[in-house]
């Protein structure tokens, strides 16, 4: 068995181009997303594609994301929609949202995305105010000291049956460290504690290895 990083980007390619294809739509946001300087913090291909097979596995129509970048992962689960869909995208970094905001009109997925810019706790609060129907699925998928306050809005926010996952989990294993002083570790650690502890929650994790090295997210299902 190979842990060579070199062998875990190979593996991604070959599958990303057996199960998919070419993909220039996400392709032409990342090259934009590059030249305008953003972390390369993008989804890979494969854990795209798996985002929007979860949105399609429930019949998703109204999906929360916090955390935008430049829109590689909204586009992935924006496309899984229905035509009537939505995601409700927060992003803290205005030069960020107007980029993911012409990355999606490009890729005609401008209708689909509603993107609200400022600190994602205060949105979520704002949210929490309005007259809309919950949420159907939530990706957490921002600043991680965060994470134990975006699970307590997203429990707000989400409907019974709904999902609620979390990416950047493992951290390279960083995860593991449990007198950490970085403050994403803790934050991490403290949001996963969170989860195995709530009663209206059915959880569990996922390892990754690929094209964005050693990661992982959390899964969860929000009791009916």
């Amino acid at each position: 068995m190979s842990d060579n990083a070199q062998d875990w980007v190979a593996v991604d390619a070959y599958f990303a181009e057996a199960l998919m294809g070419a993909d220039p739509l996400r392709a032409g946001i990342r090259r934009a997303n590059a030249a305008a300087g953003l972390p390369p913090h993008d989804v890979s291909p494969l854990q795209g594609r798996f985002l929007s097979l979860l949105v399609k596995a429930i019949g998703a129509r109204r999906i929360l994301e916090i955390g935008t970048l430049g829109g590689v992962s909204a586009s992935w689960m924006a496309e899984a929609l229905p035509p009537d869909g939505r995601v409700v995208s927060l992003e803290a970094s205005p030069d960020y949202a107007a980029l993911a905001r012409r990355n999606l009109e490009r890729a005609g997925l401008g209708d689909r995305v509603e993107i609200h810019v400022g600190p994602a706790l205060d949105t979520l609060a704002r949210l929490a105010k309005e007259d809309s129907p919950a949420f159907d699925l939530v990706f957490i998928d921002a600043d991680k000291p965060n994470n134990p306050a975006y699970l307590d809005w997203a429990l707000r926010l989400t409907r019974p049956g709904g999902l609620i996952i979390g990416d950047n989990v493992v951290r390279g294993g960083a995860v593991l460290d449990a007198g950490s002083s970085d403050d994403r570790v803790r934050g991490v650690r403290t949001f996963t504690e969170r989860l195995g502890r709530e009663p209206r929650l059915f959880s569990t994790a996922l390892q990754t290895v690929g094209e964005k090295g050693w990661d992982g997210m959390t899964l969860s299902i929000v009791a009916p």
